[in-house]
């Protein structure tokens, strides 16, 4: 007999742990957020297959983020259902990831980014094996990522980088050649702090 896997450990604690939004601005309290902000909605799919997390690196062709480490996922189209559609529907466009193949566990809190953007994460179990085809036009390549690393509070550190002419504060959790930083890092510090509280 077996016993909890890191994904039943993260689901116990998602039941335990109470839940709250997350926000670019965590580490930057001192920026300015204009009252009546319009931010676009969005989803992304944490992808969970075995005891590993789907990531992607984005084209560097393209016009926003370029080269940065993201879980598949993009703005919340008119003709999708919800949040969990949308990042079904973006999996599958950027890294050939078939809906039937996934089960949908929680939404998670929302994240706020510098961008504009509410982001509405997807826990989700990928059920079988698959073979991730990046979209060219998007994806420059698909990577997956021990779950315990994400898992482990110690793995993330604080960094900084101007922005629009102020310093800005940032979660970044480095796994090999892979440097996940920004909105992505937060979204999994999120996760691993629930974990461990």
């Amino acid at each position: 007999m077996t016993g909890p896997t890191d994904l039943d450990r993260l689901l116990a604690a998602l039941d335990r742990v109470p839940q709250r939004p997350s926000s670019d601005y965590d580490l930057n309290r001192d920026a300015f957020l204009p009252e009546g902000r319009v931010l676009i909605p969005a989803a992304v799919l944490i992808g969970v297959i075995g005891n590993e997390v789907i990531l992607t690196k984005r084209a560097s062709h393209l016009k926003h983020h370029p080269g940065q480490i993201a879980f598949p996922g993009g703005k919340i189209d008119p003709g999708d259902a919800d949040p969990t559609a949308a990042a079904l529907r973006e999996a599958q466009e950027e890294i050939g990831l078939d809906p039937a193949q996934v089960t949908v566990l929680t939404d998670l809190p929302s994240h706020e980014t510098v961008t504009g953007y509410t982001i509405t994460p997807i826990l989700a179990r990928i059920e079988r094996e698959f073979a991730a085809t990046a979209e060219p036009g998007e994806v420059a390549e698909v990577f997956r990522v021990p779950l315990p690393i994400l898992l482990d509070p110690a793995r993330y550190r604080i960094e900084r980088r101007r922005w629009r002419g102020v310093w800005r504060r940032y979660y970044v959790v480095p796994f090999g050649p892979y440097y996940t930083w920004g909105a992505t890092a937060r979204m999994l510090k999120a996760l691993a702090d629930r974990v461990t509280a």
